[in-house]
């Protein structure tokens, strides 16, 4: 947090050198000292101030100044620092005009001029003021504030990805924030500047992105090397495993992902059958602990950044960045995870983010107070998440297309659904069409069974739907199955995958058709949908790589 600011305000510029000089000599080491020499000055710099969100402490003003007097100046700067100290700086003959605004509370002392000696007539006074000013003062919040629209889609982008990397933000929703619409204001009133973020250093981005505030809270957004020993592309468990240890036995690494570390993983609320952890760890914690050891041996970190292109030169991967950049590397390791399926329902395509959700959508929670939360799926992810919204929002409805909850839900999570009377699970029910205009108003659910149709006032909806794999850029490329999962080691077939192999031995377990490129993960053909079985295969596959290496 900044220092606290005392300012002060003359249009003599004597007088104004003078006050600041005290003013610097006693207080100089725990506040800033800023001056003004007229009121608009002070003004226009208090509007700075409270857009930056730096604490204002004291603010003493001369009396007499030229269009606007003291007194209405320190009135309006009460408005927009309620909790400032307020002194007005008089002569003698000014003193009936300060008591009357004592007793109006525009401000809370006056002192005459001269001050001399300060240690005797300006600094007891103050002294006792900031006193009172420091009991009650609380800090600002010092991280990054976004302003914006509850119902944007680029806002819960910005504030999803701000999540996931844990960075402490602020939302101020337009519609209900009073902070927020006086930003909004002063950055222009432009809905096409939204989201707005501010920086506690004072920096100001409109209509940010990730990519655009990702350098800005201390990501790496590009690579240092032309060239590296293995490149990882994605960072879920199995991509930071294999971060993990080819950065611990000496692979020159880097790792590449397009949104934030964890995967889907990372969205996680609580693990709780992840071996060593009885207690239960959230996707987040877990997603800490894996960036902070691969940091430890070395291994670079690009996020966020897309790869959309690969191509294959003799031993070494050339990877397209979305930027335009390309790296190169001598392994390749594909663990780019899946994505959530699109719910096929008429209007969610053109509700997406403004009340649908794919995923947990933890950025969103803290909205949900008082409202009803629906979730689609029935396999683990929702269940978590089911448990996790329970905890904010008044009742959570789960929307099952099945028979089931048990039949891809662990044991464990179906057990506390059933015993959490806040949680309704509805089985054999689909979503046939998602409402609203600017944001979700309502849904209509159809009961497999009966076909009968219910419509019903929604504002949340977070879809847990089945998983495509982030492959399409690898099309044509290396072997995927008629999903798009990467095929490898004994699922390739020999005479349709392996026509132009070009060595002697068979592929590794985790290899696929091109020597030197492995797959982990939930991207790979057939794998096992868990963090413990990805976060196996991440590690086992340096192995391989290493037998790779060997051989080039």
């Amino acid at each position: 947090m900044p220092k606290p600011v005392l300012f002060t305000v003359d249009d003599d510029p004597d007088v104004l050198a003078a006050i600041a000089r005290d003013l610097r000599a006693r207080y100089g080491k725990d506040f800033r000292i800023l001056r003004a020499d007229s009121a608009q000055a002070a003004l226009d710099a208090l509007v700075e101030l409270r857009q930056r969100g730096d604490p204002v402490a004291l603010l003493l003003s001369d009396q007499r100044m030229p269009v606007t007097d003291g007194v209405a100046f320190l009135a309006t700067a009460k408005e927009m620092f309620p909790a400032a100290k307020r002194v007005l700086l008089t002569a003698y003959a000014d003193t009936e005009s300060a008591i009357h605004a004592i007793n109006r509370s525009q401000v809370d002392y006056y002192l005459t001029k001269p001050w001399d000696p300060p240690a005797e007539k300006l600094y007891p006074v103050l002294d006792d003021l900031l006193d009172d000013w420091r009991a009650s003062f609380r800090p600002p919040f010092d991280g990054v504030r976004v302003v914006s629209d509850r119902w944007s889609a680029a806002s819960h982008e910005l504030r999803d990805f701000l999540s996931r990397h844990r960075v402490s933000y602020k939302f101020l929703d337009i519609e209900t924030s009073d902070e927020g619409r006086e930003l909004f204001a002063a950055a222009g009133g432009d809905p096409a500047l939204l989201p707005l973020a501010l920086l506690p250093d004072g920096q100001r981005l409109t209509a940010a992105t990730p990519t655009a505030i990702a350098g800005h809270i201390g990501l790496r957004t590009r690579a240092e090397l032309p060239v590296y020993d293995l490149a990882i592309v994605g960072a879920g468990p199995a991509g930071l495993a294999a971060a993990v240890y080819g950065g611990s036995e000496g692979l020159n690494t880097v790792l590449i992902e397009r949104q934030a570390p964890g995967g889907q993983a990372g969205t996680s609320s609580l693990i709780e059958n992840y071996l060593g952890f009885p207690a239960g760890l959230s996707g987040s914690d877990l997603t800490r602990r894996a960036v902070i050891q691969a940091k430890k041996f070395g291994v670079e970190i690009i996020v966020p950044q897309d790869v959309s292109a690969l191509r294959i030169e003799g031993p070494y991967k050339h990877l397209t960045l979305a930027d335009g950049n390309t790296i190169a590397c001598h392994v390749l390791m594909l663990s780019m995870g899946v994505s959530w399926n699109r719910l096929p329902a008429a209007g969610a395509a053109q509700l997406a983010g403004r009340g649908i959700y794919y995923g947990a959508a933890i950025a969103e929670a803290m909205l949900c107070k008082n409202e009803t939360v629906y979730l689609v799926g029935a396999g683990n992810s929702a269940g978590q998440a089911a448990m996790y919204f329970v905890e904010h929002a008044a009742r959570v409805v789960i929307l099952v297309r099945g028979n089931s909850l048990a039949a891809k839900m662990s044991k464990y999570l179906v057990d506390r659904i059933t015993n959490t009377p806040e949680i309704t699970v509805r089985l054999n029910t689909e979503v046939l069409e998602c409402h609203g205009t600017e944001r979700l108003e309502e849904l209509t659910l159809v009961d497999r069974v009966s076909q009968t149709t219910e419509r019903l006032p929604a504002s949340f909806l977070f879809v847990f739907l089945g998983a495509a794999p982030l492959t399409n850029w690898l099309s044509g490329v290396i072997a995927l199955d008629e999903r798009g999962f990467v095929l490898t080691g004994p699922d390739l077939d020999r005479e349709r995958d392996l026509e132009h192999w070009p060595i002697e031995r068979a592929p590794f377990l985790l290899e696929a058709n091109v020597p030197g490129i492995f797959a982990a993960g939930d991207a790979r053909h057939e794998s096992v949908k868990r963090v413990a079985s990805a976060v196996g295969e991440g590690s086992v596959a340096v192995h391989f790589m290493h037998r790779y290496l060997a051989e080039v």
